[in-house]
């Protein structure tokens, strides 16, 4: 049998860059030769596309050839510049290894649409608002879901700094990895807050802190057909969880420790499951999904974020809590890959 050609989209214009990369290479370890030929396509920080022999460190130094996906759907693949002449490579679907904007905000979505090349994870709608965290926070408020508290900045509006009851959380409407995120204690820090986020989007969001943990729930699949993996716990010594900013993130985090399967009830951790798969639904999300919430006392769960395209790194939380419940990160994307192609848009 054919092995699939799938390619394989990492890197990115987004803050988030050296994440993808990370993600990518494990992904790349997690893909069984003999199904797959990949094919990686790195986008530099400058958003230049580069067709490379793996996603490693040094891949934009070693061998590459300019790429690029084709919007022609008679064409249905790769263009890639060799010795001054384009070659085209067709490709079966396309797994975008990508996070934060221009990559799961519906940017790359729709050009995959365009394509016509199947592509894993959520369609353009979807990916656009789990991006935009305050619209995601109306869409599954409406849906009868439990969301923070929140109001939005636009870009040159003026803030009454007194109007609020403090702490809070000063967000990038659309941004991930909670960068340019800022809590906020009291009124004199909230103006400095807007401004840092402003740096990341000019949608700034200010959301109320919620009295819980932190826990998250790993979604696989499409519509009433849906695996959650196992519930986990982020455990904060200080300050608030900051993935992915450590220097060395992969030997831990200086303030958090996360735990899977979390150490809750079974009531609980049942009620998490449910919750994560409702909110999937209610976005209109597809493929996997991310679904981070808080806890609280009285047993409430209430949505923090959806990450439409999730960390796949070693120390990543989807991974893990697909892996507490017993999948390994090559059989999530043999799942991945099989549902993109039973549902080729």
């Amino acid at each position: 049998m054919d092995k699939l050609k799938i390619a394989i989209i990492f890197g990115g214009c987004s803050e988030e860059h050296p994440i993808s990369v990370k993600s990518a290479q494990e992904v790349a370890k997690n893909l069984d030769p003999q199904k797959y030929e990949p094919f990686y396509i790195g986008i530099t920080k400058n958003g230049v596309w580069k067709l490379c022999n793996f996603p490693d460190r040094n891949w934009e130094k070693i061998s590459c050839h300019p790429a690029m996906l084709s919007p022609d759907r008679s064409i249905h693949g790769l263009l890639v510049l060799e010795q001054g002449q384009y070659k085209t490579i067709p490709l079966d679907m396309v797994f975008p290894v990508l996070h934060g904007k221009l990559g799961e905000d519906g940017a790359m979505q729709g050009l995959l649409e365009l394509s016509g090349i199947p592509y894993a994870g959520c369609d353009v709608q979807s990916s656009a608002l789990c991006m935009d965290k305050s619209l995601a926070y109306i869409v599954a408020g409406n849906a009868g879901i439990a969301t923070p508290n929140f109001w939005i900045i636009t870009a040159k509006e003026n803030i009454d700094a007194g109007g609020f009851t403090y702490p809070v959380f000063v967000k990038p409407a659309r941004s991930g990895s909670s960068f340019g995120v800022t809590k906020v204690c009291r009124k004199e820090e909230l103006r400095s807050a807007v401004e840092t986020a402003r740096q990341y989007d000019s949608k700034v969001l200010i959301e109320e802190a919620v009295a819980g943990s932190e826990v998250g729930c790993a979604i696989l699949g499409d519509d009433m057909d849906l695996i959650a993996g196992e519930v986990d716990q982020i455990s904060l010594s200080h300050s608030f969880f900051r993935i992915h900013q450590e220097n060395e993130p992969e030997k831990g985090s200086e303030n958090s420790t996360v735990t899977v399967p979390a150490d809750i009830s079974a009531e609980a951790r049942l009620l998490i499951q449910e919750t994560a798969k409702a909110i999937y639904r209610a976005l209109g999300c597809r493929g996997l999904s991310r679904v981070d919430m808080f806890l609280k006392e009285d047993g409430k769960v209430i949505l923090n974020e959806v990450n439409t395209l999730p960390g796949m790194t070693s120390y990543s939380r989807y991974p893990r809590m697909m892996a507490a419940a017993g999948l390994t990160l090559a059989e999530v994307i043999d799942r991945i890959v099989a549902l993109t192609l039973k549902g080729k848009r």
